[in-house]
């Protein structure tokens, strides 16, 4: 076998049985629950759920740990909310400009980043992200520290009056529940399986004929796309974009969502995104000690649950999730 023929991963089969009845659950719940909680905060939850799915396909499959995903999730905020407000793009192209932004700076940020590994790799992340935010605060169509603001959310394909709460909820609903099936989809597919060769041993991966330089970099490129897309529809829902977005503590609570939930899990991502965007709605009365309150949770969750709630759960029913 040459290096110009890889031998061939041979994917699993998509899906279990488990997985199914729990997307089938989530989606259910998450199209009733506007009954019960607040539709702006189940937007908000669902656009961070995104977020940090679109993190743990590079983190929890490919084994690259970036500090800088901030600069993909808070840029095509920024994008999306000036295309929207400025150039008056209709909604479905406000986000799909955000997400093209955060497709094209993943791969000028992962061409650098894949040379290095480890800690190397995640600083050359955490710089690129600390570059672009300075560049955000003195550019002088980010609004600086005011942002964006009064970002008009339109009519989504020229009919859905996106101004209505319920419409915009399920626009925000149908777009996590495609973007968690095409990720889903990505890790069970051969690609995927690559990865997760990568991930256990890239050496071996390369000995196997992969060019092991090209699938990270296409891992990265797609996982700061959806985070892209994360961030552009959040700039509609709250009708703002802001330098919070782009500020690296954003990029620290992406990992802690990732790790609270569980780390390379197909659902963990998502119950650990509502758990931390639950936990600061209603701690925001204590001021700054809730990231005091987060840390608690991060050093307990890493010392009690090493696979994540998620995942340690699955590990206890003996299920995939």
């Amino acid at each position: 076998m040459t290096a110009a023929s890889p031998m061939p991963l041979t994917a699993k089969p998509t899906g279990s049985r488990s997985e199914t009845i729990a997307f089938i659950a989530m989606a259910a719940l998450l199209l009733i629950a506007p009954s019960f909680l607040y539709p702006v905060f189940l937007m908000k939850a669902l656009c961070f759920a995104l977020f940090a799915c679109a993190f743990n396909l590079l983190i929890g499959y490919v084994g690259l740990l970036s500090f800088g995903h901030a600069l993909y999730f808070g840029w095509a905020s920024y994008l999306s909310a000036y295309s929207a407000k400025v150039w008056g793009f209709s909604p479905e192209f406000a986000i799909l400009t955000g997400a093209f932004t955060a497709a094209l700076l993943g791969l000028v940020a992962g061409s650098l980043a894949i040379r290095r590994q480890g800690i190397y790799f995640a600083m050359i992340t955490l710089a690129l992200a600390q570059m672009m935010f300075f560049f955000a605060v003195q550019a002088p169509f980010t609004g600086g520290e005011d942002g964006i603001q009064s970002v008009p959310r339109g009519w989504l394909f020229g009919f859905i009056d996106l101004r209505e709460p319920m419409n915009m909820y399920f626009t925000v609903l149908v777009i996590f529940l495609i973007g968690f099936l095409i990720i889903y989809r990505i890790i069970h597919s051969p690609f995927g399986e690559v990865l997760k060769a990568i991930r256990e041993n890239e050496q071996r991966a390369i000995s196997l004929g992969y060019k092991t330089d090209r699938y990270k970099l296409m891992a990265f490129v797609l996982s700061a796309t959806f985070a892209g897309v994360a961030g552009a529809t959040k700039a509609l829902v709250f009708q703002l974009a802001s330098l919070t977005d782009v500020d690296w503590p954003m990029s620290g609570e992406v990992v802690l969502m990732t790790l609270v939930g569980g780390l390379g899990t197909v659902f963990g991502p998502v119950a650990g995104a509502f758990f931390i965007v639950t936990l600061e709605n209603y701690l925001t009365q204590i001021g700054s000690w809730v990231f005091v309150v987060q840390g608690g949770i991060f050093v307990a969750c890493v010392l009690l649950f090493r696979r994540g709630v998620i995942g340690e759960l699955a590990n206890w029913l003996r299920i995939k999730l």
